[in-house]
């Protein structure tokens, strides 16, 4: 399958030639490997080369010799790695000299120094809308943040299509596959991550059954603030097998060490109101498809149970807000206080501009949604806060509009960077 360009393309070639190495970090299978392999030059491949580990104990450097930029793939196995291309990067005084890519981030017990001034660091994610062609980008964020008003006319998905692409998810390898081959695919993923993965990242034998277990109760409460105890209080309801608190504490670290969950952190602005912030953050999968695995649904099963589907399709969005909000020097948070005032997602640029979105699968719920961000705005202190660039209603099945209060209605099949 021949390359398809990613929205961060843009990015890694910038940071490589910023610095003398680049670090990539994203869950596996996502695509680090390819991405980079359209830059660099060279390859190690650090899990697949059996020599690596003998070359490491007698002259590592030698792993650093070849034509750059050049690319150490799964470097994490071999974290002493880290401190060589620091040093190699100190001798060469050259940019854009090694990219670094991993699934895991090592344990930190490991002694690496910091690579501040010689390492620029890329988030990557599995494939966004825009980039598998499922969404026009018609609307851009960047767009968003300038104040332009929405002047197209672009129709949104419908619901059948949504469900089977939550299904198949952002996965490159799933491009092309059918419904059922991506599910096989994606289940073998969930089993892997259970049976290997998370015992093999830290060397430390994790019991499958348990790591299930909190998968789907991650999977039952995803696009939520659950907490620790809620968690464990769901998983002592419907598991069969109990997991105790410091365990599901371990068993979450290991999960953010793989990168297969990425909490949305709340926002946290000064606000002219007597509420307290909530400051609990969103529990997300990397991919909008590991859920939906962990928990072997289908799509009939997702039909038939449209307000879960709601919550997945809000991660999906959140998905690729990030993907979006990341190519415009932005991230992504969420609003929640004691008022049980809430917004989905807010996203917020570098120089402090943000607008915000609320998420919602149909169009039936666009009158609430719209007076939620209304309300919301005028209760944000623009002492501290500017103005919101726009107020925005992410829908699936709905078109792409602008309201006459201001508040875009935008089909997730619209949105693009």
């Amino acid at each position: 399958m021949s390359y398809i360009k990613r929205l961060s393309d843009e990015e890694l070639n910038l940071k490589l030639e910023s610095a003398g190495a680049l670090l990539i970090r994203g869950p596996k299978a996502c695509g680090k490997t390819a991405s980079a392999m359209q830059f660099a030059k060279s390859v190690l491949r650090v899990d697949q080369d059996d020599q690596v580990s003998l070359v490491m104990s007698t002259k590592p450097e030698i792993l650093l010799r070849g034509e750059t930029p050049r690319l150490i793939d799964e470097w994490q196995l071999q974290p002493r790695l880290w401190n060589y291309v620091r040093h190699a990067v100190d001798d060469r005084k050259k940019e854009s000299q090694f990219i670094l890519t991993g699934s895991a981030n090592p344990v930190e017990s490991q002694r690496l120094h910091s690579g501040a001034g010689r390492f620029t660091v890329m988030d990557m994610r599995t494939m966004s809308w825009q980039e598998l062609g499922y969404s026009t980008g018609k609307i851009s964020m960047s767009d968003l943040f300038q104040g332009r008003p929405i002047d197209i006319y672009d129709e949104g998905a419908d619901l059948e299509f949504i469900i089977e692409k939550m299904v198949i998810g952002g996965f490159p390898t799933n491009i092309g596959k059918s419904l059922r081959h991506a599910r096989e695919v994606n289940r073998a993923y969930i089993d892997l991550l259970a049976e290997v993965d998370m015992s093999r990242v830290s060397n430390i034998k994790r019991d499958p059954m348990k790591v299930r277990s909190l998968l789907r109760s991650l999977a039952r409460n995803v696009a939520t603030t659950v907490d620790i105890t809620s968690l464990e209080k769901d998983i002592r309801q419907n598991e069969s097998n109990k997991v105790s608190r410091p365990t599901i504490y371990d068993y979450l670290d290991t999960l953010e060490r793989l990168m297969i969950i990425e909490d949305q952190p709340a926002w946290g602005p000064n606000i002219r109101s007597a509420a307290t912030l909530r400051q609990n953050p969103k529990r997300h999968f990397a991919d909008v498809s590991l859920p939906i695995a962990a928990l072997s649904l289908t799509p009939r099963s997702l039909i038939n149970d449209l307000k879960y589907t709601g919550f997945l399709f809000e991660t999906l969005v959140t998905h690729d807000l990030r993907i979006y909000a990341q190519a415009n020097d932005a991230i992504v948070y969420h609003y929640r206080d004691s008022n049980r005032l809430e917004v989905d997602a807010i996203v917020q640029r570098y120089d402090g501009e943000w607008m915000a979105f609320e998420v919602k699968l149909g169009i039936g719920q666009i009158e609430e949604a719209a007076e939620h961000l209304k309300k919301f705005a005028q209760i944000v202190d623009i002492k501290s806060k500017k103005h919101p660039t726009a107020l925005n209603i992410i829908t699936g099945t709905g078109r792409s509009y602008a309201r006459n209060d201001g508040v875009n209605v935008i089909s997730l099949a619209s949105l693009g960077k």
